[in-house]
């Protein structure tokens, strides 16, 4: 038996072409971690960042308050978010971009 595609609605590209949501991942200041610890949990857990940048986050949160240390796809932001924080960090609410 052959198949037919009369009857069936013709499927929108456009519509099938979302990209996923952004959220930010931020950090925020507080007296309990030394920069030292904040550096190490930020190069093991978000790829690709390097220390010396890093340190510049660091140095952010403390002198800002807080700092966006990573941004992109809702799921990653989750996982980056829950390790970051079980490791001590003070975190902000996952936000959307």
């Amino acid at each position: 038996m052959a198949s037919t595609l009369k009857g069936r609605p013709i499927r929108d590209t456009a519509l099938q072409s979302r990209s996923y949501p952004h959220y930010r991942i931020i950090i925020l200041d507080d007296d309990v971690n030394t920069f030292q610890h904040v550096v190490d949990c930020l190069v093991t857990f978000l790829p690709g960042l390097t220390r010396d940048h890093a340190w510049a986050m660091a140095r952010q949160v403390d002198g800002e308050g807080s700092a966006v240390v990573w941004t992109g796809p809702q799921e990653q932001a989750e996982l980056y978010h829950m390790q970051l924080g079980s490791h001590g960090l003070t975190m902000a609410p996952l936000e959307p971009v």
